[in-house]
C-alpha cells in the first residue's frame, strides 16, 4: 500500500457478542463487541480480546462497556470508540492518510428507524464517508452462497449473541421476518442461573461461556456426547470454593425455554410465508447461521420440531460478514442496500 489511500473499503458486521470486519476480501477484525474505560478520565483503556479479559475482574476506577445490546446500539460513545479502535487495527500499512471510508454495516431486521440512523451516525462519526446498510438476514444469506435476487424462496435464521433474525428472502427482498431478542446471551444467563439454583454454586459470565461452549446442546439425547464439564466456584450459602461436574443433559435441559421462544418465532414467519415460497422453503431447507448455530443438536431438534429439514452453515460464526464483503464489493447490483 502506498503513501494515500483516496478510498478504503470495509464491510462490518456490527454484533451485540462480536464485530468482524473484511478489507480487502479477508477478515482482518475478528474482536468481542466489548471495551474498558477509565472512569477517571473517560479515555478508552482496551477495546475487543483485551476488554473481554478484564471484564468482571476491573476496580472502580475501570468500567467494560458491551456498547450493543439486543443487536442495536445503547452506549453510542463507547460504540463509536469501539469501530474507531477496530478501524485503527486495520491501518497498519503505513498510510499517511485515508480520505474516505467506503463501509457496508449489517443491522438487525427488526431494527427501527431511529436504531438505524444511530447506526448511521455511529459509522460517519468513525470516518465513514459512503456508508451502506444490509440487514443481517440479508447479509448472511449472500454469505451461504444464496443468489438473493431469484424468486426462489429461502429461510434463514440467524441466531447471534444478542438477536435472532429470522426472515424469509426472494427477489432481492425479505417477504416476512420476526426479530426476537432471545440469543446467546439469552442461553449464558440461563446456564448462570441453571448453576446458582440447581447446584448453589455462582459462576460468572466468562465461565457460563465456556459451558456452553464446552457441552452445550439443545438435545438430551447426543450421537456423541461430550465429557462432563469440570464446573469451579464459591458456594452460595458458604462462601467456601467447591467443584461439581456438569452434564449435557442438565444444560440441555436449562437451555429448553429460550430455544422453545426460538422455535415459536420460527412457526410464526412460516405461518406468514406464501405457499409458493412455503414450497420451496420445504424444498431447500432452513439455513441456520450464527454463533449460536453451533450449539449441539440444534438443526436436528427444529427439524424434529419443525418437520422441514434444517442446515447449519459451513461457517456460521463468518457468514454475515462475508455477505456484507460481497454486498460491499457489488454495491451498484443491489438494490436492497440502504443509506
Amino acid at each position: 500500500m502506498g503513501l494515500f489511500s483516496f478510498q478504503q473499503e470495509l464491510a462490518i458486521d456490527l454484533g451485540t457478542t462480536n464485530t468482524r470486519i473484511i478489507h480487502k476480501d479477508r477478515v482482518v477484525v475478528n474482536e468481542p463487541s466489548i471495551v474498558s474505560i477509565n472512569a477517571l478520565t473517560g479515555k478508552i483503556i482496551a477495546i475487543g480480546e483485551k476488554a473481554r479479559q478484564m471484564y468482571g475482574k476491573t476496580h472502580e476506577n475501570i468500567t467494560t462497556i458491551k456498547p450493543l445490546k439486543g443487536g442495536v446500539i445503547a452506549d453510542f460513545d463507547a460504540a463509536q470508540q469501539m469501530i474507531q479502535g477496530m478501524i485503527k487495527m486495520i491501518n497498519k500499512c503505513n498510510l499517511l492518510f485515508t480520505l474516505s471510508i467506503k463501509m457496508v454495516v449489517t443491522i438487525p431486521v427488526g431494527c427501527t428507524e431511529v436504531e438505524r440512523r444511530a447506526v448511521r451516525d455511529l459509522t460517519e462519526h468513525a470516518g465513514g464517508r459512503n456508508v451502506y446498510m444490509i440487514y443481517e438476514s440479508m447479509a448472511a444469506a449472500l454469505g451461504i452462497g444464496i443468489d438473493v435476487n431469484t424468486p426462489d424462496g429461502t429461510m434463514v435464521v440467524d441466531i447471534g449473541g444478542g438477536t435472532t433474525e429470522i426472515a424469509v428472502i426472494a427477489l432481492g427482498g425479505i417477504v416476512c421476518n420476526q426479530s426476537l431478542r432471545v440469543a446467546g446471551e439469552d442461553f449464558t444467563s440461563d446456564i448462570q442461573a441453571f448453576m446458582r439454583y440447581q447446584h448453589n454454586i455462582r459462576i460468572g459470565e466468562s465461565t457460563a461461556e465456556e459451558i456452553k461452549i464446552g457441552i452445550g446442546s439443545a438435545l438430551c439425547e447426543l450421537a456423541n456426547p461430550p465429557p462432563d464439564f469440570k464446573v469451579r466456584g464459591p458456594n452460595i450459602m458458604t462462601a467456601l470454593a467447591i467443584e461439581i461436574l456438569v452434564s449435557y443433559q442438565e444444560i440441555a435441559h436449562c437451555l429448553d425455554k429460550s430455544i422453545s421462544k426460538i422455535e415459536t418465532a420460527i412457526f410464526s414467519v412460516i405461518e406468514q410465508t406464501p405457499p409458493e415460497l412455503y414450497v420451496d422453503i420445504v424444498k431447500r431447507g432452513i439455513y441456520l447461521v450464527g454463533g449460536s448455530a453451533l450449539l449441539r443438536g440444534l438443526d436436528k431438534r427444529f427439524t424434529d420440531k419443525i418437520n422441514i429439514p434444517f442446515h447449519v452453515a459451513a461457517n456460521p460464526l463468518f457468514s454475515a460478514v462475508q455477505g456484507t464483503g460481497i454486498a460491499l464489493k457489488n454495491v451498484g447490483k443491489f438494490s436492497f442496500l440502504m443509506r
